[in-house]
């Protein structure tokens, strides 16, 4: 059973179902879709803001990710529509993914698709109460932490780099993810 979204969240249609990807899952779905299109959600913009202590760093030496958090502006990434018949088996697989350490929140909200319509999507927000969140953060803390994580998926600097790839794919400019993946670069090139 999918854990459930957030209180007044409205709920997911089964026969309209989307999940919202703005990081990893922009490259890496893991789930069968019908359909697939750029969107955009309000409100909320994307951070390199949380520990990565499985897929891009362990407990002892944590990587970094991305994550949701409200602020001005809109994040633009990829929606999913999932087939109903496959719904059950979709959200659990990203909840397993995506709730390893529960430094995500799951939420039902609004978003607009490149085909003009709005739907309700499945969205991983960033809990900015959770211990492994670090979205205050100086860029040298954060640059830091992304060249030193390895985990189970890899690198943190292999995945700001892909992050990078496919927000340029959409044709989505991120001036300060960009700045982060040039420090990391730059400061990663100096240890080796």
């Amino acid at each position: 059973m999918p854990a459930p979204a957030g209180a007044g969240d409205p709920p997911l249609d089964p026969n309209d179902l989307w999940v919202f990807g703005y990081g990893s899952l922009m490259w890496r779905p893991g789930f069968a879709f019908v359909e697939t299109q750029a969107a955009r959600l309000g409100g909320y913009r994307r951070d390199m803001c949380l520990l990565s202590y499985h897929y891009r760093g362990t407990a002892a030496v944590p990587g970094l990710v991305c994550g949701l958090m409200a602020g001005e502006g809109d994040c633009l990434g990829r929606a999913y529509r999932i087939a109903a018949d496959n719904a059950d088996a979709a959200l659990d697989y990203l909840d397993r993914r995506e709730l390893i350490t529960d430094i995500y929140l799951p939420r039902h909200l609004p978003i607009a698709l490149a085909s003009g319509r709005e739907a309700i999507a499945r969205i991983y927000i960033a809990d900015t109460a959770h211990g492994q969140f670090v979205g205050n953060w100086s860029d040298a803390e954060k640059v830091g932490h992304i060249v030193q994580g390895t985990g189970s998926e890899g690198r943190s600097l292999t995945y700001l780099h892909n992050l990078i790839d496919h927000l340029r794919d959409l044709g989505i400019a991120d001036a300060r993810l960009e700045a982060l993946l040039a420090s990391a670069t730059e400061a990663d090139a100096k240890t080796r």
